[in-house]
């Protein structure tokens, strides 16, 4: 009883429920959030601490920036945001002050990855079937999922797609950039209260062990300088039968890829994903060939249950 005051008394208060409201379409710094709502930094950073001390929002450190998501899970905060207007003025407002601002991060990262001669849609570079790709994941994920890990997630496309069947997806990603254009993509389609992302290392995910019902790589495994370590990791935060799924190229001999796309590995075969997956107590249960101008295999594996000492 507690909590469920301690709560609802750090919601009762206007500009709290507009904070409220904003995070629950997308994750915002304190900057963005000065814009949208037009107050001071020091007044937001007050309400921000106190709905945070109270858990009603999450705080997500990136670089410099700090930005504030509702919790998975969030009940409260839910059952109260259910509650408000949808043609009160003032949300209104906000609501299109940050379509703005999403818009504009979309913007400024797309040019950042241009200016800088990156090509960020590699599937589109390598000319690969994106559509079957995105296909062939989700036929191998469970109908209904509770937790859902996408580690290098890019863009967020296969979180946009997956949410509607995931309690929570969360995606990961080293690069500020990607991770601008994955808020701007989630919160646009309206799926920012079911899919997150966050900036993370491959090594060492923030994820708490065997919380997760599925984790998916999606083209990342041939960035990895280490892939036995990041499948280590990325089976460590699995269930016991949980679903780890690598989509990748198959072994190839393009070197040019290695010097264009800064590959670290010329594709896989499956005599080394059994490998990985088996030093990372996975067993691999299946594959899957995705034709194309290069080859790209999906490899689905279960996380096998812990051995007891007794």
């Amino acid at each position: 009883m507690d909590e469920l005051l301690s709560q609802l008394r750090a919601a009762a208060e206007p500009t709290r429920l507009r904070l409220l409201a904003l995070c629950a379409r997308g994750a915002f710094c304190v900057s963005e959030m000065c814009q949208i709502l037009g107050q001071s930094q020091p007044r937001l950073s007050r309400h921000l601490k106190l709905l945070a001390e109270a858990g009603l929002l999450q705080r997500i450190p990136e670089g410099a920036n700090v930005y504030f998501q509702l919790p998975a899970g969030a009940e409260v905060a839910r059952l109260i945001l259910v509650r408000l207007p949808e043609e009160e003025p003032l949300l209104q407002s906000d609501r299109r002050q940050a379509a703005r601002i999403a818009a504009e991060r979309a913007r400024a990262a797309s040019e950042s990855f241009q200016s800088e001669g990156m090509e960020w849609d590699e599937m589109r570079a390598l000319g690969l079937d994106a559509e079957a790709l995105e296909a062939a994941m989700l036929d191998a994920l469970p109908p209904r999922l509770g937790t859902l890990l996408d580690i290098g997630t890019g863009t967020g496309r296969l979180l946009e797609l997956a949410a509607p069947r995931a309690g929570h997806a969360l995606g990961l990603d080293a690069s500020r950039e990607m991770l601008a254009l994955a808020r701007a993509r989630l919160s646009e389609r309206g799926l920012a209260d079911r899919a997150t992302v966050r900036q993370a290392d491959m090594y060492r995910l923030p994820i708490a062990d065997a919380s997760q019902d599925a984790v998916t790589l999606q083209m990342v495994l041939h960035y990895a300088e280490d892939p036995a370590a990041a499948l280590a990791e990325a089976a460590r935060v699995l269930k016991p039968g949980g679903v780890l799924l690598v989509a990748d190229l198959a072994a190839h001999g393009r070197a040019d890829l290695l010097s264009r796309f800064a590959h670290r590995w010329p594709g896989f075969d499956d005599a080394e994903l059994a490998g990985w997956f088996g030093a990372a107590r996975c067993a691999l249960s299946s594959t899957r060939d995705i034709p194309g101008p290069l080859a790209v295999r999906l490899w689905a594996a279960e996380r096998m249950p812990a051995f007891n000492a007794a």
